[in-house]
């Protein structure tokens, strides 16, 4: 009757990148250190290797290579967002896998990027993940440490 005894559901996301997870205040850039996009976490990353973090489809490839949106069957929407202002990279040191539309599988690469020319354009390699549609989310536990993708559990959300 007042929906208290209804379950509600837990989506756990497993890290996409292997390196050191941190809190999104320590990602140099206000919109996403402030929380402005959406709430999440970010990986400072050791391989160059982005993966599916749970079966879904990609929403949104953008066109320069450097973040997407990634949707679960729960509704739930992730973005992204390989470094900071990787945009100006032009797609360079980014590989797609996948495209715009495509279903995924947990554990599939879906971005291979080169760590080494982002650090040598001057820009930060930290790779911000954030829930992309907050509105639905009720709970986000995040992990910080050291993160292996396809292994460590990086966030822990609970639906609405």
């Amino acid at each position: 009757m007042f929906g208290f005894g209804k379950k509600k559901k837990k989506i756990s996301i497993t890290a996409p990148i292997t390196g050191q997870a941190v809190p999104l205040e320590q990602v140099p850039d206000p919109a996403f250190a402030q929380k402005i996009i959406g709430d999440g976490i970010a990986i400072e990353p050791t391989q160059g290797v982005f993966i599916a973090p749970f079966d879904g489809h990609v929403v949104h490839l953008i066109d320069s290579h450097h973040s997407l949106v990634l949707a679960h069957e729960s509704g739930l929407e992730l973005l992204v967002h390989i470094g900071v202002n990787t945009v100006s990279l032009q797609g360079k040191p980014f590989k797609p896998h996948v495209k715009s539309g495509d279903k995924v599988k947990k554990g599939q690469t879906l971005i291979e990027f080169d760590i080494a020319q982002i650090k040598e354009a001057g820009l930060p390699v930290i790779t911000p993940i954030i829930v992309a549609n907050g509105d639905i989310v009720a709970e986000l536990k995040a992990n910080t440490g050291n993160v292996k993708a396809d292994s460590d559990e990086l966030m822990e959300v609970v639906l609405k």
